[in-house]
């Protein structure tokens, strides 16, 4: 079993960047028996605290604390919104230019819904010769995107709501959509990357910004996709 790739690490604070489908820590409803926080335990052989988490088919930036009144300190900027968090995202069809997407999402085991707020800029386009249901050609946008707050599936629910599903969500996505991608791209994940979290950070006062590392699989479709500057 290889190694977590570590994209930021102090005395605090240390950054993986997570793989599609690897769940961050054990739960109650996990099915998995690899989670990202044991593993790196294993592989530092020191405890580690979670801070925040990313759904399981998300890959990107995740942070963990090398002690609880770190994680402490980091959570609070989380919980009062002042960590930024940039995303990358692969859409169905062609977006807005820049949106703002402002729709309360119901949580698990809640009973109203809470405040949920996403904004978002296109960064490419692609039109390919690909026919899907009744239209003779595929289009998808790539997106940069920023969720304001932090509910859970925040951004596959909103860019549903707006008819733009992220590729490969297969929640809330189109399963035509995602079939092409498997069949003519092999590409068999959610297409939506933790690509940048910046934040003030809590022991050094200087602003600190954590970038995704390498991502293979997404480095190569974005290469055939044209948007190679974009990985």
């Amino acid at each position: 079993m290889s190694d977590l790739q570590i994209v930021y690490r102090d005395p605090w604070y240390v950054a993986i960047h997570k793989p599609a489908g690897l769940l961050v820590h054990r739960t109650r409803i996990a099915d998995g028996d690899r989670f990202a926080m044991q593993m790196l335990r294993d592989q530092l052989g020191q405890w580690v605290y979670p801070v925040h988490r990313l759904d399981r088919p998300t890959s990107g930036v995740l942070v963990f604390a090398l002690s609880s009144e770190a994680a402490r300190s980091l959570v609070r900027l989380f919980e009062t919104r002042q960590v930024d968090k940039r995303y990358l995202a692969v859409v169905r069809g062609y977006t807005d230019l820049q949106g703002h997407i402002d729709y309360p999402l119901l949580e698990e085991e809640a009973t109203e819904r809470q405040a949920a707020i996403t904004d978002y800029r296109r960064l490419a386009t692609v039109e390919l010769p690909i026919p899907i249901g009744r239209y003779q050609t595929a289009r998808y946008s790539l997106l940069e995107v920023m969720p304001v707050t932090g509910r859970m599936r925040q951004i596959r629910k909103h860019m549903k709501h707006i008819f733009h599903p992220i590729v490969g969500d297969t929640s809330h996505g189109d399963g035509r959509h995602n079939q092409m991608f498997r069949d003519r791209f092999n590409s068999r994940r959610l297409l939506l990357q933790a690509a940048q979290l910046t934040f003030v950070h809590p022991y050094t006062g200087e602003e600190q910004i954590i970038l995704a590392g390498e991502d293979p699989e997404l480095d190569r479709l974005f290469s055939v996709l044209g948007w190679g500057s974009f990985a």
